[in-house]
């Protein structure tokens, strides 16, 4: 394995480096869109399998929250046995998990398989970013930090269109059952053209993995219970007991020299303004994702067919922007692209937001595509600044520190828009573009602080800080 790392230490060999990419590519695809396929297909599940509406709920739930939990962990495993075996690993239990999704016949299963399925989607998801670091050589890091921002966002927003387009052909099984054949064919790409990474010479602290469960899951629970109006005091305790775990967790690793939640990475103030930067554009992306559909049919009385027509624009401006930041990110400061992109975004979302009311089409296409390019303009460029200000050994914790903060983002987002939905009904929606304008110009701001940091100066604040930890300071 040492050898494998030592020949291909700047990247791999072509045509190695485009086959693990592929590999990388389909993992994050089924990982990401089967984080909203099945919101599509939840009243029909619930029907079928003679549950309530609520419960049926955990299906999605169940999901994101075994993602949530086991993210910083697996990266941290990542590091120590090797970035390879926890993809490959995570691969396998998903591929294994949507075959019992398919095959599930009473919401019980079901339910249980998509926790199993969401814990290998962490597999994935926590290490994917760090693998590019080491397929891709050192001068060409952008681009594939850009292909990859290309397939997590393109993957977002286009999953309700896939899950309409095979139940118009088939019933809900199959929105599981196409990720058999296909993590199969990924498992064999992996298998065979994955990088090997050095492991590093720490042991796996279960008890920070048991903190930074509780306290990411009981944060985010107690963030989606506020946004769908559970009571007070549920969301309350909540609230305080994950409070409390991320305080002895935080306690916990600034007395580690390799801590699972990267608290040393976020010592490094490029890296910290770039995971803010991060959080507050997420949150601003997820807030139009959820709240476009109803926009556009209370507002403007477009079907079902026509919102995700007029959806599309969005992915397709992402497309040709992230490649295009991949490349001006290797000319010009991260910080300033992410702050220019931010500021389109936030344009889009305004627009959006204060359409006419007799829109047309067009009038809602150009602004969707204005939103979708500023944020794949920000977002290359944002993801390359962490995975670069991290030192080379330490990217898995920079890879699940990126994970953690899109996932953060997206559930704060999503549980605003159904805290505005439900206190303000006719001017809800509005109200959250509104909103995501706001985190999208913080996002902005955030983003330009990073200048004073980039260049040379930003790799002498890298290269100071591996010394002290080295030090043991």
């Amino acid at each position: 394995m040492s050898s494998a790392t030592v020949e291909y230490a700047d990247g791999l060999p072509q045509p190695q480096r485009n086959l693990a990419i592929l590999t990388i590519a389909l993992g994050i695809v089924m990982a990401v869109i089967d984080g909203s396929i099945a919101n599509v297909a939840l009243p029909t599940i619930a029907r079928d399998l003679d549950a309530s509406p609520a419960f049926s709920i955990w299906i999605v739930n169940g999901y994101q929250l075994a993602i949530t939990i086991s993210l910083l962990p697996l990266a941290s495993l990542g590091e120590i046995i090797g970035y390879r075996r926890v993809y490959l690993a995570g691969l396998l239990l998903f591929t294994l998990a949507s075959l019992f999704c398919a095959l599930s016949h009473t919401l019980v299963l079901l339910t249980a398989a998509r926790i199993v399925q969401g814990f290998g989607a962490a597999g994935i998801l926590s290490v994917n970013t760090a693998l590019v670091r080491f397929i891709y050589p050192r001068t060409l890091l952008g681009r594939g930090i850009a292909l990859n921002a290309l397939v997590v966002a393109v993957s977002a927003a286009v999953g309700p269109t896939v899950a309409s387009a095979i139940l118009a052909i088939g019933t809900w099984p199959y929105l599981f059952a196409i990720n058999v054949p296909l993590g199969i064919a990924t498992l064999a790409l992996g298998w065979r053209y994955m990088p090997h990474t050095s492991p590093a010479g720490h042991r796996f602290d279960w008890q920070s993995a048991g903190l930074s469960a509780v306290a990411f899951g009981l944060g985010i629970a107690a963030i989606d219970s506020a946004g769908h109006g559970e009571a007070l005091y549920l969301c309350l305790v909540e609230f305080g007991v994950a409070v409390a775990a991320g305080v002895l967790l935080v306690y916990r690793q600034t007395h580690l020299p390799a801590p699972l939640l990267p608290v040393d990475l976020l010592r490094i103030p490029i890296f910290a303004l770039s995971i803010g930067t991060s959080i507050a554009s997420f949150c601003g992306q997820m807030l139009a994702f959820v709240a476009m559909p109803f926009y556009l049919e209370s507002h403007f009385g477009y079907s079902a067919v026509q919102i995700g027509l007029l959806v599309t624009p969005w992915p397709i401006a992402v497309a040709f922007a992230a490649p295009l930041a991949g490349r001006l990110v290797e000319r010009y400061p991260a910080g300033l692209l992410g702050g220019i992109g931010l500021l389109l975004f936030a344009s889009g979302l305004g627009a959006l937001a204060l359409m006419p009311a007799a829109a047309s089409p067009l009038d809602v296409a150009w602004r969707m595509a204005l939103a979708g390019a500023g944020f794949g303009l920000f977002q290359t460029p944002n993801n390359r600044t962490m995975i670069a200000a991290a030192p080379r050994e330490r990217s898995g914790g920079a890879s699940g520190m990126l994970g953690t903060a899109r996932l953060l983002g997206q559930t704060i987002g999503a549980a605003l828009v159904a805290l505005f939905l439900a206190r303000y009904p006719v001017q809800g929606t509005r109200i959250a573009l509104l909103v995501g304008v706001g985190f999208a110009v913080t996002g902005a701001m955030l983003s330009t602080l990073r200048l004073s940091m980039a260049g040379s100066r930003g790799a002498d604040r890298v290269q100071v800080y591996e010394g002290q930890r080295l030090k043991g300071e």
